[in-house]
């Protein structure tokens, strides 16, 4: 395990930003500073399951992940250009605003090199269409904490089906209490139980 993995996977916030950015400044790769970066969220994600690290943990780590990041996107973006890449866009359907298991799983997305389109709290389900339709994305995540949103997340998969992009794209959704009889009921692909699965899952829609 190199310096930078075990930073974030020790959740050093400090230490993360300090390597990225030297590590920028020295010309490193940074494809290969987003692999370090994914291995330490890998060991994170390893420990949540093994009840080593807790949501607070979990937290913080995409936190950190996500500032190390911002300083890292600018130059992912000059490597990268023209890569094809799995895309994602996700948001808290209408009628919720929680938002911290949607960030998370972003976080965990991201570093497993998923772009993400993320609108946000609160939308409605004719949003979650535009931005399909201009990304061209595969996958949809909608998040909802709260048991009302279910049926927004029905509404949405219609939404879908209404616009004619249902078949071309796969909608998974993540909650608290989100279980296959919650996918049944919204007409999803599948759900995530925590950020880790949700990126198994969306890794299995695009083979």
């Amino acid at each position: 395990m190199n310096e930078l993995t075990q930073a974030l996977a020790e959740l050093e916030e400090n230490s993360v930003q300090e390597m990225v950015e030297k590590q920028i400044a020295e010309g490193k790769d940074p494809i290969k500073i987003l692999e370090d970066l994914k291995d330490g969220m890998d060991i994170v994600g390893k420990r949540f399951s093994e009840n080593e690290y807790f949501l607070v943990e979990l937290v913080m780590s995409a936190d950190i992940f996500n500032k190390a990041l911002e300083i890292l996107e600018p130059k992912l973006i000059e490597t990268q250009s023209g890569v094809e890449k799995g895309k994602v866009v996700i948001g808290t359907v209408k009628g919720d605003i929680h938002y911290i298991g949607k960030n998370l799983v972003i976080a965990f997305l991201k570093s497993n090199g998923f772009e993400v389109y993320d609108l946000g709290e609160d939308v409605a389900p004719e949003a979650f269409v535009d931005k399909l339709k201009e990304t061209g994305a595969a996958i949809l995540a909608l998040s909802g904490l709260i048991t009302t949103t279910h049926d927004v997340m029905r509404e949405t998969v219609n939404a879908l089906v209404t616009a004619g992009i249902r078949d071309n794209v796969k909608v998974m959704i993540g909650g608290c209490d989100v279980n296959q009889e919650v996918v049944d009921h919204t007409g999803a692909d599948g759900f995530g139980r925590d950020a880790v699965s949700a990126v198994e899952i969306a890794k299995k829609f695009l083979t």
